[in-house]
C-alpha cells in the first residue's frame, strides 16, 4: 500500500484504485496515489512501468479500464471539455513542427489552444523571456540543441498558464547544463502554486522532487518523500577505494552474493550490501571501506531485487595482444560549416582497453567529433587514426575493426530482430556458421532469445539497447563507438549495460562514449570536455571533480558539478577576453 501525503497538504490530483490494460498486457494495477498541490512530484519507474500510460491517463489521451481520476475535482475528460487550459502536457515526443521557427510554432499552438491573437503575443514574450528562448525565435526548431527543443516542448505546454503540467521524460538526451536550467524553470512554477508530474528514468532527478512515486510492473511500490526511501538503505552503503581503478573490481563485486548494487565513482567501488549480506562480505567491505550516506537510487534497486548476477558473455574469450598503436589518436581535428566551427582543433590519444568519454552540452561539437572519429563526416582539416589505420584514406579497412553503436540505434524497425542480426553480421562479413553461434550465443545472454521473432520497432527502449550493442558487436570489434548509448534507459538497464562492456574493456577493447548521464562517465578512464567547438578540459572523473574543489570550495563535488563549474569557469575567461579587447 502506498503512503500516503502529509495530513493537511493540499491536493490536486486524486486517483483511485487505476487500471489499463492493452489486450493482454497490464499497463496499470490498482494505482492509488495523490499530487500535492504546488509541488513536484517526480514518477520513476524502469522501461515499460507504465509511466507513460499513467500521465496520458491524467491528460485525458486514453480512458482507464476501471478506477477514478479526481483532478481539481473533475474527472480528466471533464477538465479538458470544460477548463482545457488548466492542464498541459508535454509527452516525450512534443509535437513541435522542425520546419518552423521557434515563434511559429508557438503561434500554432497558441491557435490550436484557441488563445486570442493578443492575449497570445502577451503571453510568448513572458514565456520566451522565462525559457531564455528570446534570442532565438526566428531558429528553425529543427535546427535547436537538445536542451532548446525540451524548452520549447514546455513553452508550449505553457501556453494556456496550466494549473497542472504533466511533463513525460524532459530531462532524456539533455546535458548536465541545460537540466540544471529546467529543473530551475520548473521549480519557479511550482513556487508559483503549479502543480507538477515529472516523469523520468534517472534516480537524480527524482531524488530533487520533494514528493515521488516509485512505479514498477504498472503497481506503485512507494509514495512519499525521497529521504525517507533513501533511509530504507542506511546502514548498508560503502565506498571502497580501489588501488587500480573502480573498474578492477566491479565485475567481481557484480556477481558476489549479498551484493545489491555496484557502481563505479570515480577511483572507488559504492557498494549496497543486502539486508542479508553474509558476514564475511560485511567484514570484508568494513574493513577495506567506509559507510556513506545513501542516495535514492540505492534503495531503489534494492526495492526492485538488486543487479544481475548474470556473467556478461563479453568476459569469456582471446584478450587482445597489447600493443603500443594507440587504439584512436585524434590530431588537430576541425570541422567547418561555412564559417562556423562545429569542432575546432581537437587532440587526444585513446590507448587499448581504455574507456575515453566525449562530454559537454546539446550543441558543443561532440557530436561532430565523435563523427569524424568514426569516418561518418570528413574532417575540414587535421587527422584521425583507429586501430592504426588513417580513417581519412582508408575508412573500408578500418570499419572491420570498429563497432557502432548510434544514439537512435540504427536498427530497422518493421523486420523481426533476427533480421536486424543477420543483416549486421553479413554487412560485417560474418560466414553463416559465424553468425549463427555468435548471434545465438548473444541473444540468449541477453535476454533476447524470447524476442527473436518480435518485429523490431515493437520491443522496449531496452530491449532494443541490447539489441543495438548485440549488432555492434557480433564482430568483436577492437573499438567500439557509443552515441549516448542510454539515453532514456532506465538504471537497471544501465548497470547490465556497463557490466557487458566493462567486460569487453577487460579483454583489451577500447571505448569511446558520449553521454549527457554523469554516473556513465565515472566508469571513463578520461573524459574530454567539449564546449563550444572545442576542448577545454582533459582528465580522469577524479582530477576533474579536484579541479571543481579548487574552483568551488565545495569539499565533495559531484561530476556534474565538476561539468558545470569548467564550463562557467570558460565563460569568464571568455567574457573577461571580450571585455578587454
Amino acid at each position: 500500500m502506498p503512503e500516503s501525503t502529509q495530513a493537511g497538504t493540499q491536493v490536486s490530483v486524486r486517483v483511485r484504485g487505476l487500471c489499463k490494460s492493452f489486450g493482454s498486457h497490464v499497463a496499470l494495477k490498482d494505482v492509488s496515489c495523490t499530487l500535492p498541490r504546488g509541488c513536484i512530484t517526480g514518477i520513476v519507474g524502469p522501461d515499460a512501468a507504465g509511466k507513460t500510460t499513467f500521465l496520458r491517463l491524467l491528460a485525458g489521451l486514453l480512458r482507464p479500464d476501471r478506477g477514478e481520476i479526481d483532478i481539481f475535482g473533475k474527472s480528466p475528460e471533464e477538465l479538458v471539455a470544460s477548463e482545457p487550459n488548466r492542464l498541459g502536457y508535454m509527452p516525450q515526443k512534443f509535437g513541435l513542427y522542425e520546419d518552423l521557427t521557434v515563434l511559429a510554432n508557438l503561434r500554432l499552438h497558441a491557435r490550436l489552444r484557441g488563445l486570442e491573437k493578443e492575449r497570445g503575443e502577451e503571453i510568448f514574450a513572458k514565456l520566451l523571456s522565462f525559457t531564455g528562448l528570446a534570442p532565438f525565435v526566428e531558429r528553425l526548431a529543427g535546427r535547436l540543441s537538445g536542451g532548446m527543443k525540451q524548452k520549447l516542448g514546455i513553452a508550449c505546454a505553457l501556453l494556456g498558464q496550466p494549473d497542472l503540467l504533466l511533463l513525460d521524460e524532459p530531462g532524456v538526451g539533455v546535458d548536465p547544463l541545460s537540466r540544471k536550467e529546467l529543473w530551475t524553470m520548473v521549480a519557479e512554477l511550482a513556487g508559483q502554486g503549479m502543480t507538477i508530474l515529472w516523469s523520468t528514468a534517472y534516480l537524480d532527478e527524482a531524488e530533487r522532487c520533494p514528493h515521488i512515486l516509485i512505479l514498477d510492473e504498472g503497481q506503485i511500490l512507494y509514495e512519499g518523500e525521497p529521504g525517507a526511501f533513501c533511509a530504507r538503505t542506511s546502514g548498508r552503503i560503502y565506498l571502497l577505494p580501489q588501488r587500480e581503478g573502480g573498474r578492477q573490481g566491479f565485475l567481481s563485486f557484480f556477481e558476489r552474493e549479498g551484493v545489491e548494487d555496484v557502481v563505479v565513482q570515480g577511483s572507488s567501488l559504492r557498494l549496497v550490501l543486502a539486508q542479508d549480506a553474509p558476514d564475511s562480505l560485511r567484514s570484508e567491505v568494513r574493513a577495506r571501506g567506509e559507510a556513506v550516506s545513501p542516495r535514492l537510487e540505492d534503495s531503489y534497486m534494492s526495492v526492485l531485487g538488486g543487479i544481475n548476477r548474470t556473467p556478461s558473455p563479453y568476459a569469456t574469450g582471446l584478450c587482445r595482444e597489447e600493443g603500443d598503436t594507440p587504439a584512436i589518436e585524434a590530431e588537430h581535428l576541425t570541422r567547418m560549416y561555412g564559417t562556423f566551427t562545429a569542432a575546432g582543433d581537437i587532440s587526444f590519444t585513446v590507448r587499448q582497453g581504455e574507456i575515453f568519454g566525449l562530454l559537454g552540452p546539446n550543441g558543443a561539437g561532440k557530436s561532430t567529433t565523435f563523427r569524424m572519429l568514426c569516418g561518418l563526416t570528413r574532417p575540414t582539416s587535421g587527422t584521425c587514426r583507429v586501430a592504426g589505420i588513417n580513417m581519412l584514406s582508408s575508412t573500408s579497412r578500418a570499419r572491420g575493426q570498429i563497432g557502432y553503436m548510434a544514439q537512435k540505434f540504427s536498427l530497422y524497425p518493421d523486420i523481426p530482430v533476427w533480421a536486424n542480426i543477420r543483416i549486421f553480421g553479413n554487412l560485417y562479413g560474418l560466414s553463416k556458421n559465424e553468425l549463427e553461434q555468435k548471434g545465438r550465443e548473444l541473444s540468449m545472454a541477453l535476454g533476447l532469445d524470447g524476442h527473436l521473432s518480435d518485429i523490431t520497432g515493437t520491443l522496449s527502449l531496452g530491449l532494443k539497447q541490447r539489441l543495438a550493442l548485440l549488432c555492434a558487436t557480433l564482430h568483436d570489434p577492437a573499438v567500439l563507438f557509443l552515441d549516448e548509448p542510454t539515453s532514456g534507459v532506465d538504471v537497471r538497464t544501465r548497470r547490465d549495460f556497463w557490466k557487458h562492456i566493462l567486460a569487453m574493456t577487460g579483454r583489451g577493447t577500447s571505448v569511446l562514449v558520449t553521454t549527457h548521464l554523469m554516473d556513465e562517465a565515472e566508469y571513463c578512464d578520461t573524459i574530454a570536455l567539449i564546449y563550444q567547438g572545442t576542448m577545454i578540459s582533459l582528465g580522469s572523473p577524479d582530477e576533474l571533480k579536484k579541479a571543481c574543489k579548487r574552483l568551488t570550495g565545495k569539499a565533495d563535488p559531484t561530476l556534474e558539478e565538476a561539468f558545470i563549474a569548467q564550463i562557467e569557469l570558460h565563460n569568464a575567461r571568455h567574457n573577461l577576453e571580450g571585455r578587454e579587447k
